[in-house]
Parts: C-alpha cells; structure tokens; sequence
C-alpha cells in the first residue's frame, strides 16, 4: 500500500504543473485565433463599407 502512495505521489508531483502551462498556452493560442479573426471580419466589414455595399434590401 505504500508504494501505492508512493508512485501516487511522485505522479501528482511531476504532472503537478503541467496542467497550469498547458491552460496558459491553449489560451494564448485561442487569444491570438480571436483577434485573427476579429481582424478578418473588420477587413470584410471595412471593404464592404468601401466598394458601396447595400446592407439593407428596403
């Protein structure tokens, strides 16, 4: 049994902080997605506004 703890243990303590680096990462990623397409939509907006768009069919 208290080998049992031991390797318990000796695994918590190992993958103790890897699950905090791999938020921290998975997070900046999604950031950096989210302002990519932020950009596109702003362009889309921006070029539609510029070449004479109809936003409204009335």
């Amino acid at each position: 049994m208290s080998k049992l703890l031991l390797f318990k243990e000796i695994y918590f303590e190992a993958f103790r902080n890897m699950g905090n680096i791999l938020l921290k990462k998975s997070f900046k990623i999604f950031t950096w997605f989210c302002f990519a397409l932020l950009a596109i939509v702003i362009y889309a907006f921006v070029f539609r506004l510029s070449t004479g768009f109809a936003f409204s069919s009335i």
